[in-house]
């Protein structure tokens, strides 16, 4: 997320998907754990945890439909199944 910026859920996704492939390819332990707090203004925050804290702010005053954002992303990333 750039400083002082809002992010997309695509943005937030894409992240997701790179710390998974990341903790899939390790060979030891792997943890990922996502938060999500409700803030003003129509915003929720994102943390996702993977070693380090990713943080992004979301607009979620008109929420698109997570799941043709999360299948779009996953056809897009090769992760979509056959």
């Amino acid at each position: 997320m750039s400083s002082g910026g809002t992010a997309s859920n695509v943005q937030v996704l894409e992240k997701l998907v790179e710390l998974y492939g990341d903790a899939f390819q390790h060979d030891g332990f792997a943890e990922i754990r996502v938060e999500l707090r409700i803030l003003r203004r129509g915003q929720k925050e994102v943390i996702l945890h993977c070693g380090k804290q990713y943080r992004f702010v979301v607009d979620c005053a008109a929420p698109s439909a997570p799941s043709s954002t999360l299948s779009t992303l996953a056809s897009s990333s090769g992760l979509a199944a056959p």
